[in-house]
Formats: C-alpha cells, sequence, structure tokens
C-alpha cells in the first residue's frame, strides 16, 4: 500500500481543483504536505480544510526569488522528497492575434518556473540521493489546441524538459515524470451550458469528464516507491481521448 509518512511534500498551484485534489491524496496518504499558491484567502480556507499542511503564498512567476523560496520551503518541511509542479497560467488567443506578452507569459511561468522549481529542488534532493518530481503537463501538449500555441508549447516544453532531467539524475534515486491530464471537472466546466459539455464529452471515449482525483491517484503512484523504477515517463489521464 502507497504510503508518504515521513515524507516532505511541496505542492504548488494548491488552490485550484487539481491542487486541493492533490493536498487531499497526500494528506490522506499521512504525507507531511506544504501548499504554495498566490490567494491568501485560499490557501487559509485550505489550511482550515487541511488542518495538519502547512501554507505558503509564493508567486512562482518571479524567478529571482525561487531559489529562496525552496530554503524555506526545505526549513519548514525540514527536508524535501516530492515536489508537485502544478502551477501554471494561459493567455489564450489565436496565433495572429497573440500579443508578444501573452507568449512570454505562459512560457516564462508554465515551462521557465516550472524548471527552476526542478532545478532548486534537486539541489535538495542529491543532498539526500532521494528524490520525487511529478510535474503536471496537459493532453493539449500532445495533441495541441485552438488558441493556445504558447500554452501548448509550453506544456509540451515540460515534457521534453522532464525527460532530459530524468536522464541527468536517474543514478542519484530521484526520478522525474509527468501526468498529463484531459479535461478535468472543476468549477470552470460546472458552469459550461449542456451543449457545449456534450460536446467535449464526444470527443472523449470514456464520454465523461475526469476528477481531480483521477489526476491525484496517478501523482501519488509516480510519487511513491511503488514507481522506483519508473522515470522519464508522462501517465496520460484524459479517457482515451490522446493515446500515446
Amino acid at each position: 500500500m502507497i504510503n508518504f509518512k515521513n515524507k516532505k511534500i511541496l505542492i504548488t498551484g494548491a488552490t485550484g481543483g487539481i491542487g486541493k485534489a492533490l493536498v487531499k491524496k497526500f494528506v490522506s496518504l499521512e504525507g507531511n504536505v506544504l501548499a504554495t499558491g498566490t490567494n491568501s484567502e485560499k490557501l487559509e480556507n485550505l489550511k482550515k480544510e487541511f488542518p495538519n499542511i502547512n501554507v505558503l503564498k509564493f508567486d512562482i512567476s518571479d524567478h529571482s526569488k525561487i531559489e529562496e523560496f525552496l530554503e524555506n520551503v526545505s526549513t519548514q518541511l525540514t527536508g524535501l522528497d516530492v515536489l508537485v509542479n502544478n502551477a501554471g497560467i494561459n493567455k489564450d488567443n489565436l496565433s495572429l492575434r497573440m500579443k508578444d506578452d501573452e507568449w512570454k507569459k505562459v512560457i516564462d511561468v508554465n515551462l521557465g518556473s516550472t524548471f527552476l522549481l526542478c532545478k532548486y529542488a534537486i539541489k535538495k534532493m542529491l543532498k539526500k540521493k532521494y528524490g520525487r518530481i511529478v510535474n503536471i503537463t496537459s493532453v493539449v501538449g500532445h495533441t495541441g489546441n485552438l488558441g493556445q500555441a504558447n500554452y501548448a508549447a509550453s506544456k509540451a516544453g515540460i515534457i521534453g524538459m522532464s525527460k532530459s532531467l530524468a536522464i541527468e539524475y536517474a543514478k542519484k534515486n530521484i526520478t522525474i515524470n509527468c501526468v498529463s491530464p484531459g479535461f478535468i471537472q472543476s468549477k470552470m466546466t460546472d458552469n459550461i451550458v449542456e451543449s457545449i459539455k456534450a460536446v467535449l464529452t464526444s470527443k472523449i471515449p470514456m464520454s465523461k469528464l475526469g476528477s481531480g482525483e483521477d489526476v491525484s491517484n496517478s501523482v501519488a503512484f509516480l510519487s511513491s516507491d511503488a514507481a522506483s523504477y519508473i522515470t522519464g515517463e508522462t501517465i496520460h489521464v484524459n479517457g482515451g481521448m490522446y493515446m500515446s
């Protein structure tokens, strides 16, 4: 049985639908969790729901402070065993209308910040020759999507980066993998009119949206010792919408 007792776990983007599901999963498996996000009120609410977790407000787009942030995380948790990079943004637009800032911001946050979080987390993990990193990507990083050239590029970039890091640190007992969600049920999808939701689900062989728990189950597996011989891989959680 998977258990994270005495394991120190950092989850970014922890206040959204998938993020909250990740926190719930790791707490249920006895992990020592630090959750981070940019919204103080949402972090406070998360702390109320899961009193035993640590919370720390941080904006991952501030690249100059990521190393210091990882130091603070390591101090609070007294170490770092698992990093789950879930935070990300989107600024959708058709390519001919996409502004330079819309392109750069999404790449900088989704890819650049994820790389730096991996980099400085790995520095910590090397000291104890143990670590698990799981990067949350997206089905559109494999398929592309209308109006999401920047987002798709950033998510595809994470996959390539993760494979490279996996090769670099495989001998150090540090694994780096990805989980790639498809259409996942959230507050946003709950507000979509049924006719549009029907179009979405028609593209999914299972004919339904996924849940945050579907994603968190795969993340927990890859973060555990049960997956110790898996690195550089991507688990697709999309109901058959995309098969590699």
